[in-house]
This record gives C-alpha cells, structure tokens and sequence, in this order.
C-alpha cells in the first residue's frame, strides 16, 4: 500500500500495528541515521528493532553493502516473517529491497522514502537492484514492499540538487501521463518548496499515481512499464560515464540530461511537437547543471547503451513518444540519430 500523508509517525505505527512481525530491522544510510531516523526512533525502538547504517552516495550501493547487511540480519536471527523498514533515498530503498528480497528469499520490506526521488521513484514499483562492474543497477529483481509510506516534511531538509534529482522523474511522469499533469509540474517553482510544500505533496501524489496506475498493469515490464524508461536508456548511460569519471552526478541529474536527448530522438522518428522539446529543454537548462561530455565520449556513452535491461539480442530499444501521454515502446534507433541527440543536448545545454 502506498500511503501519503502529513503525519509520519502516526502512519508508521499504524502499519506496524497492522502487521505480525517477529522482528524488526531498520537500514539507514549515514545522513538518514543523522538527519530522519530521530523523528521515528521512539516508534521503532519501542519494538527493539536492530539498526543498520550503510555509507552514504549511490557509490556505495553495491554487493559488499548488501553482504553486510545480509550479516547482521542472519546473526540478529531475521526470518521471513521479519521486517525491513527502509529509511532513505532511491539508494536505500533499492540496496534494501534487494537485500531484502535476497535474504532467505524474502523478507518483509516497508519503504519510507526521504528524498523526492526515492518518493516518487525509486521507493515505488517494486524494482530493486545495485551497481555492478561500474554499471547502474545491473543487479537487481521485482519485489513489492508491504507499504510505502511518503511524508513530504523530509524533503524541506533537501538541498536544491537533490530536490532537481527527484524533479527529473516528476517531469518524465508528466510527459508520459497528461497534459495538465505535465503543465502542473512545470509551473511549479522549485525553489520555494518550503513555502508550498502542501502542493508539492499534491503533485508527488499525483506522481506516484501516474507510476502506481502503470506498475500495477505491468508488474514485470513486460510491455508499459517501459513507459518508465523514457530518458533512461541515454541517461543512465551518461551516468555509468560519470562513475567511470570517479566524478558521479545525481541519478536525477543524468535523467534530465537523457530526457533532452530522448525528446530529440521522440521528434525526429515520432512527430513529437517541437514546442513540447523546447519547453522541456529550455526547463532543464534553467535549472539543472549541463552533463559535460565530448565527441570523443560518444562511443563510450554507446556502449554503455548496450547493457540497458531493455535490450535483446544487442539490440538498443528506446521508449520514446510521439506527443504527451503517446508512449512507443520497443524501438530501435540507428546510431548515428543517437549520436544527433547528444549533439542535440550538447548544442542546447552548453
């Protein structure tokens, strides 16, 4: 269940309450320990839950963190009838989901997500994983958490990066959703979210709904769900890039560098309108730093490509769209029109 609301701690104790656990385990990173934990530690600990803090960054998402945190559940004597409470960004929720779904073949997970972009992505749909030879989540499988519970207060204590981070994903939901859902979230101004985090929680609410609506028709991403893909196959190659720099950029921020240059591919073999492509660049330059990259980095950009999910047989499939809520799935694009798009994003953003 996907629970959204103004009072975290009451929703916390009412989905513990709701459940029999035998146990109950707590993963955190190092800011989340620091920073969120203190605002529900009485609720937790009233059950004896058992703490576990992994090192912050998505550099960290990786087997040696999961090994860890399969340990301590293993020596605290966790079993399937345990619980896993989540409690952080897209790099939590996913390192303990897969932990999770891994350990004993399935553990209970309850996500309680902190940033925009675990609230509106990563905490939502079942899909967990880590990184893997320098590759964005190449790890991973499919595994529901019992609840999700999202409390926009956490997101007052984002930086802008990190609030631009989850943005991204907001911006892909509209775009592949509706029309007024894709114009509420580019009038909203991001840099006062304190002052109207009611309509922030409005419009992650109406974001998570958009992805709830496609997860729940294709739980495997065997067809629409790869709606949610749009922006991903060119951004989390750009992304892997910035690994193999020892330079990493926010996942969001690689997302919106790929949304550019998916929506140039989208126009060129779908008919998307070009007043669409410009508005959504034109937002993207305003606000998000530009993904510096070089001719010369094409090839490498490419060949991260290839080890998109989506593909088979070798080849790369994008989703694109052919206007707003217009999703095509499965398509195979030449090279040298994926080359254009970076081109595209380069002679825009720069």
């Amino acid at each position: 269940m996907i629970i959204i609301t103004t009072d975290i701690v009451l929703e916390l104790r009412a989905c513990l309450s709701s459940h029999r656990y035998d146990k109950v385990f707590v993963l955190t990173d190092t800011n989340t320990r620091d920073n969120c934990l203190p605002l529900l530690e009485a609720v937790l600990t009233a059950l004896k839950a058992v703490y576990i803090t992994i090192e912050a960054g998505d550099t960290h998402k990786d087997l040696r963190q999961v090994s860890m945190i399969w340990d301590i559940l293993s020596k605290n004597g966790a079993s399937r009838s345990s619980l896993l409470v989540n409690i952080g960004g897209g790099m939590v929720t996913d390192l303990g989901g897969f932990a999770g779904a891994t350990f004993k073949r399935g553990l209970h997970n309850l996500n309680i997500p902190t940033t925009l972009m675990a609230s509106v992505d990563a905490a939502v749909g079942g899909k967990t994983g880590i990184n893997f030879n320098g590759l964005k989540n190449e790890i991973g499988s499919f595994y529901q958490p019992d609840d999700v519970i999202i409390d926009c207060t956490f997101l007052k204590t984002l930086d802008r990066d990190n609030l631009l981070s989850g943005y991204a994903e907001m911006i892909k939901h509209g775009l592949i959703s509706d029309r007024k859902s894709f114009d509420d979230v580019l009038a909203f101004d991001i840099g006062q979210k304190n002052a109207v985090i009611e309509k922030l929680n409005n419009l992650v609410a109406v974001s998570v709904g958009i992805k709830e609506r496609i997860v729940t028709e294709d739980p495997k991403e065997a067809g629409i769900r790869k709606a949610l893909n749009f922006g991903h196959t060119i951004g989390h190659a750009l992304e892997s890039l910035s690994f193999s720099r020892n330079s990493p950029v926010l996942h969001g921020h690689a997302i919106a560098a790929g949304l550019v240059s998916e929506l140039y591919l989208s126009h060129r073999t779908c008919g998307m309108p070009v007043e669409i492509v410009r508005q959504v660049t034109n937002f993207i330059k305003e606000n998000y730093p530009a993904f510096i990259y070089r001719c010369d980095d094409y090839e490498t950009i490419y060949r991260y490509m290839t080890h998109d999910k989506k593909n088979e047989g070798g080849h790369i499939y994008f989703t694109l769209l052919g206007n707003i809520g217009d999703i095509r799935i499965n398509l195979e694009i030449k090279k040298e029109l994926v080359f254009e798009s970076l081109d595209f994003y380069r002679e825009n953003m720069y």
